[in-house]
């Protein structure tokens, strides 16, 4: 069945020369829109492939499945690969590389096949390097301009990446997505002060088709260009894809998205280690993200046992590399929370789909007062609510003995401009608002807007601080006396 699918041989051999007609739907309609049985028939094949080339040729990878009791040639279905081999977790990676500098014992071609290096910013602990062959990088091409292809971008047009170039993999994953597809790249960037002004007049200046970013960097974009009297929605972008962080699949933040710049809003995105980052990402005609399951196999795990949970439940994605020979990540556990289900598909793709998105990690989720709380909940509200002005914190902390939730928010400049009752009605809603959805009561500072700091990259909104509740407070009761 393998052999039969477009282009799919392990390990795997791109024509780069390849378009699809320019009228097709989809970049490879057999691989894309096979019968779901077929494919999981073929996927198996490529995961017996794919072990069995990891087990001869990465000690990490001999070493665990031994202890594990796991063999390659155990592999009979999908079920013996979910129950038999274990989920290698991050932790791990940066102790192999700990062990055997700079790329693990993970590492299955030779250090003179490197081609990029990119990692993790390390800010804190050791940072993770990853390490992608020549091969890979181009696998890596031709997967994310088939799925940008399947967002509606096509040979020829103007795809503004507005990441940092750096470590960070998904600024040079859209560069590399956007050549391979025979666009026009235009590699923008992001993180140095005054650069948003000026991505804003690039944006008029060449009005390009589609953009990537973070959520996040998009808003502050699409503000700084109003402040600077320019027009988002004249910019004429049609397609305006995000990774980074959890927001895209937020109704309310891609909605904001979509109103300031009158362009279709995809989420995309899993890991910087399962690069093609974009194995989950949505398409032009279908909302959520769909799991390109011939790219990187996923799975949606029981967070505590790691067995697939059933579709229409949630759990934490589980990805293994189907192409990458480098590094390849066999099972690697993401963290994050999402939900899947199995239905058809308005673009005539028959993957599984995530219709929620990455809702956030499940490191990032914090207990107050033993409700669960996911930040990516709270920039819902947030976004929902009309006044916000578009950057909240959320702050953790303890009074007395009863752990407090806190948010400081800014309010829009014409809420201001009504004066003391409208930001007092408006804080009211907030607080409301927070409550119906989280089940808990938060104290909420409103702030001016522009007065909390935007970022080019990842937002950072959750403080974990003990003595600001007390300052919040006291702020707020001298503002009321």
């Amino acid at each position: 069945m393998a052999t039969e699918m477009e282009s799919w041989s392990f390990p795997p051999a791109y024509d780069d020369s390849y378009f699809p007609p320019a009228g097709q739907r989809h970049w490879f309609p057999k691989r894309e829109t096979m019968p779901h049985a077929d494919r999981e028939k073929a996927i198996l094949e490529r995961l017996k492939q794919v072990c069995a080339y990891a087990y001869s040729h990465a000690p990490f990878y001999k070493t665990k499945w031994d202890e594990a009791g796991f063999h390659p040639s155990q592999l009979k279905s999908l079920e013996d690969f979910e129950s038999s081999v274990p989920v290698v977790t991050k932790a791990e990676l940066r102790a192999s590389q700990a062990a055997s500098p700079p790329f693990g014992d993970y590492l299955c071609v030779p250090d003179s096949e490197v081609h990029h290096v990119h990692g993790t910013s390390g800010t804190t602990g050791r940072p993770t390097a990853f390490a992608i062959g020549c091969n890979d990088w181009r696998s890596i091409s031709n997967a994310h301009a088939r799925i940008m292809w399947g967002m509606g971008m096509r040979p020829g047009d103007i795809i503004c990446v507005a990441a940092i170039f750096s470590l960070y993999v998904g600024s040079w994953g859209a560069l590399a997505g956007a050549e391979r597809l025979g666009a026009k790249a235009f590699p923008f960037g992001a993180g140095a002060a005054g650069m948003s002004a000026r991505c804003a007049q690039w944006l008029d200046l060449l009005r390009p088709q589609a953009f990537y970013g973070t959520p996040t960097y998009a808003l502050h974009l699409g503000q700084t260009a109003i402040d600077n009297g320019l027009d988002p929605r004249q910019f004429g972008l049609r397609q305006m894809f995000f990774s980074g962080e959890p927001g895209a699949s937020i109704p309310a933040v891609r909605g904001r998205i979509e109103e300031l710049f009158g362009a279709k809003v995809f989420d995309s995105g899993s890991m910087g280690e399962m690069t093609p980052w974009m194995n989950v990402a949505g398409s032009a005609e279908t909302e959520g993200m769909l799991c390109w399951q011939d790219v990187v196999y996923t799975e949606v795990c029981d967070p505590n046992g790691f067995c697939r949970v059933p579709y229409g439940q949630r759990g934490t994605p589980v990805y293994t590399h189907l192409e990458r020979t480098s590094q390849p990540m066999i099972r690697l556990l993401s963290g994050d929370l999402t939900m899947w289900e199995f239905a058809p598909n308005p673009c005539g793709r028959t993957y599984p789909r995530l219709p929620m998105g990455i809702i956030g990690r499940i490191d990032d989720m914090f207990t107050i007062r033993g409700e669960n709380v996911y930040p990516s909940e709270i920039d819902a509200v947030l976004n929902e609510t009309p006044g916000y002005g578009g950057e909240h914190r959320i702050v953790i902390t303890r009074d007395g003995v009863m752990d407090e939730l806190a948010v400081k928010v800014e309010a829009e400049d014409t809420l201001w401009r009504e004066g003391p009752a409208r930001i007092a009605a408006f804080r009211g809603t907030v607080a409301a608002g927070l409550q119906k959805l989280l089940g808990l009561r938060a104290v909420v500072e409103i702030v001016a807007q522009n007065s909390i700091e935007r970022t080019d990259f990842k937002a950072r909104r959750v403080i974990d601080d003990r003595e600001v509740l007390r300052d919040m407070r006291a702020r707020l009761e001298g503002a009321s006396s």
